[in-house]
C-alpha cells in the first residue's frame, strides 16, 4: 500500500528548472488554475485525494517542495520567502502568471507568503490549518521534534504511526479499526526513510515565520480554513490569520483534524474548496 492514492490517468508530470531549484510538478484537470502547496514532510502526492474530487472542475497543480520528494534545492537554511518564490515560479510557468493558491500546514504558511510577496499572481488565497506565526504548544512541540533529531535520536519504525497520527487525526478517526489499519501502514512508510535534516530544515523555516504585518496590507482575499479537532494549528490560530487580513474570511470544519483532508474525510475539504473558489469566480 502506498501512503496516498495514485493521481488520475490524465495527470502529467513535469520538471521545472529555475535558477537554483529543480521542482517536480504534477498537473491534472481542466478549468481555473488552483495551485496546491504541500505541507511539512509531504510530497505532491499528499493532494491526490483532493485531485480525485476537484479535477473535473479545476486545473489542479501541485509539486514537491524544498526538503521533500524529488525537488532539488540549495542547502538550507530556507526562508518562507524562498518557498514563496518557488510557488511564484510554478504560477509563472504553468498558470499564465496568476492562480488560486491553497495549502495545508507549511503549505498554508507558504500560501500566505505568496499572497503577500506576489499579490498580482494570487487571485485568491486559501490557507488551511495555518497560523500567522507559531507560538505556545505548537512552537514547543515543533522545537522538541527538531531538537530530538539534532541530538541524534531516531524514532523506530514501530513508533512512527502512533507518534505522528495523534497530531494529525481526531480521536474518532484513530479508533476506527479500518482507518487505523490504513493509517498505521501509510504513516510508517511515509516517515521511515525521512531524512532528519529535511525535517529540521522545513520546520525551522516554519518557526521563523511571522507574517502578521504583511497580512494587514495584503490586498488578496484570504479564505482561511480550520478544523475543529486540529491539535497542530487550533482554529484560534487560523482565525487570527483571517482577522489580520485586509479581506479575510474564516471557516471551521467540524470533526476534522489537521490532516483529515488526506485520509479521513477528504470530500469534506474538497466540498468547502469548491464552495469558496466557485463563489469567488462568480463574484469576479
Amino acid at each position: 500500500m502506498s501512503a496516498f492514492p495514485s493521481f488520475g490517468k490524465n495527470a502529467t508530470f513535469h520538471e521545472l528548472k529555475t535558477n537554483d531549484v529543480t521542482m517536480r510538478v504534477v498537473i491534472e484537470g481542466t478549468g481555473p488554475d488552483v495551485v496546491f502547496i504541500p505541507g511539512g514532510d509531504q510530497t505532491a502526492e499528499a493532494y491526490s485525494h483532493q485531485f480525485a474530487h476537484l479535477t473535473k472542475l479545476f486545473r489542479c497543480i501541485t509539486y514537491d517542495p524544498r526538503g521533500a520528494g524529488n525537488t532539488v534545492s540549495p542547502p538550507a537554511p530556507w526562508t518562507m520567502d524562498d518557498y514563496a518564490a518557488d510557488c511564484a515560479e510554478i504560477i509563472d510557468h504553468f498558470c499564465s502568471g496568476h492562480a488560486v493558491v491553497t495549502g495545508l500546514s507549511l503549505g498554508g504558511l507558504v500560501t500566505q507568503q505568496v499572497a503577500i510577496n506576489y499579490p498580482d499572481k494570487v487571485n485568491l488565497a486559501i490557507p488551511m490549518g495555518t497560523s500567522a506565526y507559531i507560538d505556545g504548544f505548537t512552537r514547543d512541540w515543533m522545537q522538541a521534534e527538531i531538537d530530538l533529531r539534532k541530538d541524534g535520536i531516531v524514532l523506530p519504525d514501530y513508533f512512527l504511526a502512533p507518534h505522528y497520527a495523534v497530531y494529525a487525526f481526531p480521536a474518532k478517526a484513530l479508533h476506527d479499526p479500518d482507518l487505523w489499519s490504513s493509517l498505521k501502514e501509510s504513516y510508517t512508510k511515509r516517515f521511515a526513510h525521512r531524512d532528519p535534516i529535511d525535517l529540521i530544515d522545513q520546520w525551522e523555516a516554519c518557526l521563523e515565520f511571522d507574517c502578521r504585518d504583511g497580512l494587514k496590507t495584503c490586498p488578496v482575499p484570504f479564505h482561511v480554513i480550520s478544523f475543529s479537532e486540529d491539535v497542530q494549528t487550533a482554529p484560534t490560530m487560523c482565525k487570527e490569520v483571517s482577522d489580520l487580513a485586509m479581506n479575510g474570511s474564516f471557516y471551521e470544519i467540524e470533526g476534522l483534524g489537521h490532516v483529515s483532508m488526506m485520509h479521513h474525510k477528504p470530500e469534506h475539504v474538497a466540498n468547502k474548496l469548491i464552495e469558496i473558489i466557485s463563489s469567488h469566480l462568480i463574484e469576479r
